[in-house]
C-alpha cells in the first residue's frame, strides 16, 4: 500500500515516524507546507482552502490513503477533503480522542494543547464531553511550532514557553493537540515532572488504521519521498533525525 501524510510543516514527521515503526505501508508520500505554515493562526477557510490544494498535489501519486497529520486540518477540513478525494482521508484528532478514552480515567484532569485553530474548533472537548470527560483545560499554545520549525527541542526559551503557558497546572494526561508537539514531548514531560501521561497522534493513528482495517504491516521498511512547499532540503534534514531518533 502506498499512504500519504501531509502537515503544514514538518510537525507530521512526528505521525511519519509511527507509521515508519510499525512498517504499516511499502511507501509514504510526505508534503509539508513549509511555505505556509502555521496552519494555527488562520481562518477556517484559508486552511480549507490549503487543504485542498495539498489534495490535488497527492492526487499525482496514486495513493491507497492519505493521513491529516495537521490537527488545524483535521479540526476544520476534514469533510471537505473527504467529500472530494478519490482515496480515503483519516484525520488525528478521532485517533487522539480514541486513545485518550482506553487509557485516561473520566475523572482526570486533561490538558489539551494546540494551535489556536485547533483548540477554537473545540472538536477535542466536545468528543471527549461525548464520552464522559469534563475535567478538561483547552489551552491554545502556538508559540510551540515556530520553535520546533526552528529546531528548539530543548533549552530555555522552550522552558520559559512553557512557564508562560503551563505556569503551576498539574494535569493527570496532556494531549499533544499538534503533531509538532511530540517533538517536544521530553521537554514538557519533564516540565510536569514525569507524572502526566501524554496523548499524542502518531501511535494514536497507527492503532486506528489497524482497527479499521485502512493499514496492515508490511514486509519491508516503508521507501519514504518528501515534499515541500519551500526549502525541502531543511524538512528532509529534520526527518532524517528524526527518523533516527
Amino acid at each position: 500500500m502506498r499512504a500519504g501524510v501531509f502537515d503544514s510543516g514538518v510537525g507530521g514527521l512526528t505521525v511519519l515516524k509511527s507509521l515508519v515503526d510499525h512498517n504499516l505501508f511499502d511507501e509514504i508520500i510526505y508534503f509539508g507546507d513549509t511555505a505556509r505554515v502555521p496552519y494555527g493562526p488562520k481562518d477556517k477557510n484559508t486552511i480549507i482552502r490549503y487543504s485542498l490544494e495539498a489534495l490535488e498535489f497527492f492526487k499525482n501519486f496514486d495513493i491507497d490513503i492519505l493521513i491529516t497529520a495537521c490537527n488545524s486540518v483535521s479540526a476544520y477540513a476534514i469533510q471537505e477533503m473527504q467529500e472530494v478525494a478519490p482515496f480515503p482521508v483519516v484525520g488525528v484528532i478521532e485517533p487522539g480522542v480514541m486513545a485518550v478514552t482506553k487509557r485516561i480515567d473520566p475523572d482526570s484532569l486533561i490538558l489539551i494543547i494546540g494551535t489556536n485553530a485547533t483548540i477554537n474548533s473545540k472538536r477535542y472537548q466536545k468528543m471527549l464531553q461525548k464520552h464522559g470527560y469534563n475535567n478538561l483545560i483547552a489551552k491554545p499554545t502556538p508559540l510551540f511550532v515556530p520553535l520546533v520549525e526552528e529546531e528548539i527541542f530543548s533549552g530555555e526559551i522552550l522552558e520559559a514557553t512553557m512557564r508562560h503557558y503551563f505556569g503551576d497546572l498539574k494535569p493527570d494526561a496532556v494531549i499533544l493537540g499538534c503533531t509538532h508537539f511530540p517533538l517536544i514531548q521530553d521537554a514538557i514531560k519533564s516540565y510536569f515532572h514525569h507524572k502526566t501521561t501524554l496523548i499524542h497522534s502518531g501511535e494514536a493513528i497507527v492503532e486506528h488504521l489497524e482497527q479499521r482495517g485502512l493499514a496492515k504491516p508490511s514486509t519491508t521498511t516503508p521507501t519514504l519521498k518528501f515534499f515541500a512547499s519551500e526549502n525541502p532540503e531543511k524538512l528532509k534534514k529534520i526527518a532524517q533525525k528524526w527518523l533516527k531518533s
